[in-house]
């Protein structure tokens, strides 16, 4: 038999970088284990045991009393998250607690590095794979009503610390005029509103001012409404469903829009009717995920997160809607002053950015 008669199976070796290939192994080493802590991370926050252990160091048997669940689970569990960092283990005496940092990430809801809320996306992406292959095949959107609950629990309390870091600390402060304004009370339309997080802390800031949010999504406006009801700000906050190109209204001293002019159909078209429903000496706050305006400039940590969340969420949100422009989560500033100038913006600049955000500023 000849080496025509039969083809063979084997290839020739390959010669690899063995330090290279080490160092991608190391890397993949990483994203698995973190892949299969995040719904360790969720339990962790839904059962209470973040909170539970940030009372007082517990062996696996003490905090099974104190959250009333199976002894055997939880020392697996406190083993998996020593082994991520996320719980702190004494050698010695093999009790388990939180250290001040891990307390301010895991267990304080009321922290602005409380970090829970992002592992509830990551769950709903999980969830919704199935849904995203289709997407990648037919390039058909998927929107934001079609994700799977935890999707809208898990952006609220991802976003909310931040907004409650900065929103009245540093991003407001940098508009124009506008905290003034603000004090004096204003007439403020928040956009893509979500469950409201945004809206009633601005409201919660300045008691003088008037505040109605938006979002098209009726179950997110209903807990919006809830929220506000618990806050007690329902003389001074409303709550509607309409779409950013088509909410009522006008002559808003301010509009905002945080974390969602990408994810729109047609930002462009949204950005006029935002125009169109300004006072004369109106602004327009936009707070997008912080992003360069080079790829090759976003490949770090930050705009790995930012990424991989476009491919699964915006850009899916944004095909679900007439235009479809799909702008993505990194859409950085230069293309995002291009959709504001077009809709007849005229003043435009950067008012302040965190590692996270940009905020950006638009006049009439």
């Amino acid at each position: 038999m000849t080496t025509t008669d039969t083809p063979t199976t084997e290839s020739d070796p390959v010669a690899l970088d063995l330090d290279e290939l080490q160092a991608f192994l190391g890397q993949f080493v990483g994203d698995l284990g973190a892949a299969l802590h995040a719904p360790l991370i969720v339990l962790g926050d839904r059962l209470g045991l973040y909170k539970a252990l940030a009372q007082a160091p517990a062996s696996a048997e003490e905090l099974a009393t104190r959250t009333g669940c199976d002894n055997r689970y939880l020392q697996e569990w406190l083993a998996a998250n020593a082994a991520s960092g996320y719980v702190t283990v004494d050698a010695g005496t093999g009790q388990f607690s939180l250290s001040p940092v891990q307390v301010a990430t895991l267990a304080d809801e009321s922290s602005p590095a409380f970090i829970p809320g992002a592992f509830l996306i990551a769950l709903a992406v999980a969830r919704d794979l199935d849904g995203l292959e289709q997407a990648f095949k037919t390039g058909d959107g998927i929107g934001w009503h079609q994700h799977d609950h935890a999707l809208f629990h898990g952006t609220e309390r991802f976003f909310r610390p931040g907004y409650v870091a900065n929103l009245a600390s540093s991003w407001l402060p940098a508009l124009v005029g506008v905290v003034d304004r603000l004090t004096a009370g204003a007439s403020v339309a928040d956009l893509g509103c979500g469950h409201g997080a945004s809206t009633i802390l601005m409201a919660q800031q300045f008691p003088s001012s008037t505040f109605v949010g938006f979002d098209y999504h009726e179950e997110s406006i209903a807990v919006a409404r809830q929220r506000a009801a618990e806050a007690g700000l329902g003389d001074r906050v409303a709550f509607e469903v309409a779409s950013a190109a088509s909410y009522p209204g006008s002559g808003y001293d301010l509009v905002t829009v945080f974390d969602a002019l990408h994810d729109m159909g047609d930002p462009v078209g949204a950005a006029r009717h935002v125009l169109a429903s300004l006072a004369a000496d109106g602004t327009w706050m936009i707070v997008e995920p912080f992003a360069n305006d080079e790829l090759a400039d976003n490949l770090n940590p930050v705009g790995r997160v930012f990424y991989s969340a476009s491919t699964s969420l915006c850009t899916p949100a944004s095909r679900a809607q007439d235009v479809g422009l799909a702008l993505g989560a990194q859409a950085g500033e230069s293309r995002l002053r291009e959709v504001v100038t077009s809709a007849g913006f005229t003043r435009f600049r950067r008012a302040t950015e965190t590692p996270f955000n940009l905020v950006l500023e638009a006049h009439p």
